[in-house]
């Protein structure tokens, strides 16, 4: 594939992953209450906030996991505790989506930096 497709179709994805996939999950899993389950799921987007601790906030060739506090492994580690309990499954689930979606980003940012 060439660079600046990938350019172009890692963001899509990404927001896709952020947005639409959870709503998807939500329908499979929370069906009773899927448009509730969409929404904390989405709500979970507020670990994003420490985006914020960086300098630069944003950097398109960083890696967030690893990288910002609550996108370590021991706060994954913790949203994985989070699914043992019924009341917090689907904020944990909402998490645990969440890094994998930041987890497959740094695999097309690796991927743009071979193509260049």
């Amino acid at each position: 594939m060439p660079a600046d497709f990938i350019r172009v179709l890692q963001p899509v994805v990404h927001y896709s992953f952020h947005f639409l996939v959870p709503g998807a999950i939500a329908f499979v899993f929370f069906r009773n209450q899927w448009k509730r389950a969409w929404l904390i799921m989405i709500g979970t987007m507020i670990i994003d906030a420490d985006h914020l601790l960086a300098t630069p906030i944003f950097d398109p060739g960083r890696c967030s996991i690893g990288y910002h506090p609550l996108h370590s492994y021991y706060a994954i580690a913790f949203y994985f505790i989070l699914l043992l309990f019924p009341k917090t499954r689907i904020i944990a689930v909402g998490l645990l989506f969440h890094m994998f979606t930041d987890w497959q980003d740094c695999h097309w940012s690796a991927i743009v930096t071979h193509i260049k």
